[in-house]
């Protein structure tokens, strides 16, 4: 089913490809494999990273090599930095510097709570790639995030995982999502957001896993673009909070909630902020999707 234009205007190269981690915690080769065979597919326009732990480059480098003739062209890739973030930042640079069949890493992400380690990243990137520093969504982020702001670098939020307890209120959410706007800080989202549209889902692929309700990508996207557009409060969180298919339409030229508009200049100021969102998924994201009464 095709896509209306203003749903790829929200979502294009949205999907940031995190295989390797849980739920589904493939392989590494089976990880290459699948990346590969999204970015020939017709639904590349909505993919974007390859997610890996910097500490993987080496088996990440072996299987590409070994994948097969020009596996790896255009790849752009996400490193999840460790312990030691400074560190890691001068291992994902070499690795650049060795143009490895053409994968670049073009963003870093880390859980930083001191700022002068965030400060010690910024230099070490030098803005030669993006830096996704992870925030708490428990509590206000408003001081960590104006020191983000002074090192150009941006945020990152979690929004699930493979529990009932990691997935964060919606307040807390919302609040991400406008503060982040009044500091002037794009993001990224990570984790429980393989649906279009909050439901409740299992947690895990595991057959007897236990279900929990988990926010869409649909509601967290829409919710930033809503709030970009000058939304109150209230309103960010209904759309968070939204599991009716039918409060949504699709057009070309515009994508309606309730009786909110947002035309494809709104959408296009959106992906200014919210950048993508990591999912162990990618044909799930995808096929929900095209499965959506959304689609024209």
């Amino acid at each position: 089913m095709a896509i209306a234009a203003s749903l790829r205007e929200l979502l294009a190269g949205a999907v940031d490809y995190a295989g390797l981690y849980p739920p589904a915690s493939v392989d590494m080769r089976t990880a290459v494999a699948n990346y590969a065979a999204y970015h020939r597919s017709d639904a590349s326009w909505m993919l974007g990273r390859f997610v890996l732990p910097i500490a993987s480059l080496a088996t990440f480098r072996d299987e590409l090599a070994s994948f097969r003739s020009g596996a790896g062209d255009g790849w752009r890739l996400s490193a999840v930095l460790g312990d030691d973030p400074v560190s890691d930042v001068d291992r994902a640079i070499t690795f650049n510097e060795s143009d490895i069949a053409g994968a670049h890493i073009d963003s870093v992400e880390a859980r930083i709570s001191d700022p002068a380690i965030v400060a010690r990243v910024a230099r070490a990137v030098n803005q030669r790639v993006e830096v996704f520093v992870e925030l708490p969504s428990a509590s206000d982020p408003s001081p960590m995030l104006s020191r983000i702001r002074e090192h150009a670098v941006y945020a990152k939020i979690r929004t699930g995982g493979t529990t009932v307890d990691a997935f964060p209120r919606t307040a807390s959410i919302a609040r991400f999502v406008r503060r982040c706007l009044e500091a002037g800080v794009a993001f990224k989202a990570t984790a429980g957001l393989h649906h279009p549209l909050r439901a409740e889902y299992r947690l895990t692929y595991e057959p007897q896993a236990p279900c929990g309700t988990m926010f869409g990508y649909l509601n967290v996207f829409l919710a930033t673009a809503l709030a970009v557009a000058g939304a109150a409060d209230d309103d960010v969180a209904s759309v968070l909070e939204e599991t009716e298919v039918g409060a949504l339409a699709a057009t070309d030229e515009q994508i309606a909630w309730r009786d909110r508009v947002l035309g494809a200049a709104d959408l296009r100021e959106a992906r200014r902020w919210i950048r993508s969102f990591g999912s162990c998924s990618f044909r799930e994201p995808v096929d929900e999707l095209s499965a959506l009464p959304l689609a024209t």
